[in-house]
Formats: C-alpha cells, structure tokens, sequence
C-alpha cells in the first residue's frame, strides 16, 4: 500500500484579497475614465459614451472582462481597437489581467450612443 503525503495547507498569495463591491465599483469606475480616452478615429466621440463597451465584469481577482463591438463588422480599426482596449484597461491600476471580448450582438445602433455623444454628433 502506498504511503500518502498528506497535503499541506497553501499559503494566500500575496495581494489576493477578493475586492469588494465598493472596490469593484472604483476599479469600474477608473476602467470608464480609461475608455474614456479612446476614440473612433473616424468619429469624434470616445468609444464609451459611443457606446461600443456592452459590459465590464471585475472579478474578485482583478481579472476584467470587456464585452465590446464595433460600428460594423467592417470597421477600419477592428484589428487596432480592442487591443487598444486591452492596453488601456490592463494599464488602470487594480486590473490584474484583461480579456476583451468583441460581439456583433447585438448590433451597434446610435441608441447605445450617450445623450452627449447625440448631442455631439448632432443626432437629435
């Protein structure tokens, strides 16, 4: 019979403290303001209040996951876009690691657009 190691209790890593709501919604927070900074090149307005981001999710670990789209399948900067999206979100301090996730559904349509991005755009 083969004798068994009996295992070892693991040590915490260091810094894995689970966020709570309140640091998740600060992480989120600093997240937007980052998107915030990321434009459409062929559009005036930022990708956030564009309303290409469909959804952040901020795990307890600090892992971030970005549901996100384009004006059209056929945008000029689909290959340049979400990894821009990537880099800003993995630069906002507290984001451990970042996965952005592109969807064609639901379509964009200016009804995901900012009340001040219609504004801007002169769509009302």
């Amino acid at each position: 019979m083969p004798s068994r190691i009996p295992e070892q209790p693991k040590e915490p890593e260091e810094n894995q403290n689970p966020m709570d709501t309140i640091s998740k919604s600060l992480l989120e927070g600093e997240i937007i303001e980052a998107l915030r900074k990321i434009y459409d090149p062929e559009i005036p307005v930022n990708i956030y209040d564009l309303g290409l981001i469909y959804d952040i999710t901020i795990k307890e670990d600090g892992f971030v996951h970005v549901l996100m789209t384009l004006t059209t399948p056929h945008c000029p900067v689909a290959e340049i876009l979400p990894k821009e999206v990537e880099a800003a979100v993995r630069g906002v301090k507290g984001v451990k690691d970042v996965y952005v996730e592109l969807t064609w559904d639901p379509p964009f349509t200016i009804d995901r657009m900012s009340e001040e991005a219609k504004m801007l755009l002169g769509l009302w």
